[in-house]
């Protein structure tokens, strides 16, 4: 076993492990359809974890591309938007939905990063936070935003509910890096709550 560990790396099961005991999360079995989730709360919110898979073809050879993923809903009457991600990295995203690119006002923060979103002073108060860019700045790959829902085969959620979204194309297999990402989580939340954007989830609602 430690033979193949030393090729592959720990499992997702022991780096999951690893993650329950530092933010105190549940495993949520899946289904046929479903894998397995973990799940673990933020202050008022449910942040969950899980890995997914999607394939399309190049020519007439398939390619497979493992996710993983982090989602947590809240309410969000005032439908803010915004995205961040690393410079190099899908520097389209959000130009359909009508954000604009935005200059938080740090200046190596705004050198590695995208910020977009569709009001300026909102993102820029988020992004004021200390403690929110050092989290996003310790993150070797990152790509943040939020979502109305999960597209058309994904979750749906109710009116003025949104979902705050982390998705990256690997399998990541290191608990501290995992951890970050939950901190950044928590961060975000809190710093959209105190701005008055971010409420609790609503009738129960999880990812």
């Amino acid at each position: 076993m430690s033979y193949f560990k030393s090729i592959f790396g720990p499992s997702r099961d022991e780096i999951w492990s690893a993650l329950r005991a530092q933010i105190g999360a549940e495993v949520v079995p899946g289904g046929f359809w479903r894998g397995d989730r973990l799940q673990a709360h933020a202050g008022e919110w449910t942040v969950t974890l899980d890995e997914y898979t999607t394939m399309f073809m190049s020519g007439k050879v398939p390619i497979i591309i493992h996710h993983t993923r982090m989602r947590a809903p809240f309410s969000n009457p005032g439908g803010f938007r915004f995205s961040i991600h690393r410079a190099s990295m899908f520097s389209y995203v959000g130009t359909l939905l009508g954000m604009q690119d935005i200059q938080v006002g740090h200046a190596e923060f705004d050198a590695e990063f995208v910020i977009k979103g569709n009001n300026e002073k909102l993102v820029q108060s988020l992004c004021s936070s200390d403690r929110l860019r050092a989290l996003v700045s310790a993150q070797p790959k990152f790509q943040l935003s939020i979502h109305d829902d999960e597209g058309w085969f994904g979750k749906k959620y109710p009116p003025e509910v949104d979902v705050l979204v982390f998705d990256v194309a690997e399998h990541i297999r290191d608990v501290e890096r995992l951890k970050g990402l939950y901190d950044v989580f928590a961060e975000t939340l809190h710093q959209l709550s105190k701005l008055g954007i971010a409420g609790q989830e609503k009738h129960g609602v999880t990812t």
